[in-house]
């Protein structure tokens, strides 16, 4: 984690008074998936498609390989001799998360039936466990439907962590830990949490999988690596 924060820190100066709050963030992740958690994530427009970067990025190899460990691939092969290995070679460990704009047929119906400002909220009622954990991203930190997913996380015994900017909104009073990148242009916000949950994300690969065989070479595009 240091060294990517460190990565961080020099090219994003600008974010210096993030950075104690990204490190609590890698801690709580790190923490719920020792405990056999899992993260959902929200947001609206551009957030929406941030939340489902961060969860392709922890559902499989992001910077480094992560070959599946010998007792699931003897298990593979035992079940279906002549495929198993195929199924072994190609997959890849994973940090157990859902993005929560994903559910079109959910997301629709609830909005139509109940209330288009809940399907955030709905969705963590009935995905959420004590000891996962929640990210809602908002950028003025007061997205209703983000609100209320992160309510409902904290009621249910989730850990709540925002992703947001400004004076963080809402959020910052409900959050266990909430990134406030210092910028109040949506535009500026959004620019600066990418390379944040990168760095969050690298962190916790580096954690689960430092011990993989082969990392993927480093590159400026690691979007989808």
């Amino acid at each position: 984690m240091e060294k990517e924060i460190k990565k961080l820190m020099r090219k994003y100066p600008d974010l210096e008074s993030c950075f104690p709050a990204i490190i609590l963030t890698v801690e709580a992740l790190a923490a719920a998936y020792r405990k056999g958690g899992k993260i959902l994530v929200c947001g609206n427009g551009g957030s929406a498609a941030d939340s489902e970067h961060i969860v392709g990025e922890l559902m499989k190899g992001f910077m480094m390989r992560r070959p599946v460990s010998d007792e699931v691939r003897v298990k593979l092969e035992t079940a279906f001799p002549g495929e198993g290995d195929y199924l072994a070679n190609h997959l890849q460990g994973a940090l157990p998360a859902i993005s929560l704009v994903s559910q079109t047929a959910v997301s629709t119906a609830f909005a139509n039936d109940v209330a288009p400002d809940m399907v955030f909220a709905q969705q963590v009622f009935g995905y959420v466990k004590p000891g996962d954990a929640v990210i809602g991203i908002s950028t003025s930190g007061s997205s209703k439907n983000v609100v209320y997913a992160l309510q409902v996380a904290k009621a249910l015994g989730a850990t709540a962590i925002g992703l947001t900017g400004g004076d963080g909104g809402r959020m910052k009073d409900i959050c266990d830990v909430t990134i406030c990148v210092p910028y109040n242009s949506t535009p500026d916000i959004q620019e600066r949490h990418l390379p944040i949950y990168h760095a969050i994300c690298i962190a916790l690969e580096e954690e689960f999988f430092s011990d993989s065989e082969t990392a993927f070479p480093r590159s400026t595009d690691t979007c989808g690596a």
